[in-house]
């Protein structure tokens, strides 16, 4: 089963929490036990499963990336100027998987799961949705 969760950013660099749309997308499924896997389209953008208690997690993240692979350096800013876009993207990753156990996402209390924009604002960003259920169920 797929489904798409699309979305809006609006800010150049930043994580946005999709779990309850995750979740919504697996209550409907009705399957309860199996892999859901989640996928930035976009070559500049990534996903991540990171702390959710509050905004700094994220935050921090944006900035130690920012230090690590600063605007304005790389080849590709001679095409479109995001080539530190591309990098933080690639660095991150476009996919994360999330267990499926009695129904609920395999998360822990202190877990979300987050669409990373490296080169917003964007009105019109996807991520795929992919429900896997165990074959046994």
């Amino acid at each position: 089963m797929h489904e798409t969760i699309t979305l809006q950013t609006n800010q150049r660099e930043e994580l946005i929490d999709i779990t309850e749309a995750v979740r919504g997308i697996l209550e409907q499924s009705r399957m309860r036990s199996g892999l859901v896997n989640v996928y930035a389209q976009g070559a500049t953008a990534a996903m991540m499963v990171q702390e959710n208690w509050d905004d700094s997690v994220q935050l921090d993240v944006v900035n130690l990336l920012r230090k690590v692979i600063p605007p304005g350096v790389w080849l590709h800013d001679a095409q479109d100027g995001n080539g530190d876009a591309h990098l933080k993207a690639g660095l991150v990753g476009p996919s994360e998987t999330i267990p499926v156990i009695n129904g609920q996402l395999g998360l822990s209390r202190w877990q979300n799961i987050f669409f990373c924009e490296f080169d917003g604002p964007r009105s019109d960003r996807r991520v795929v949705c992919t429900l896997i259920s165990d074959p046994d169920e």
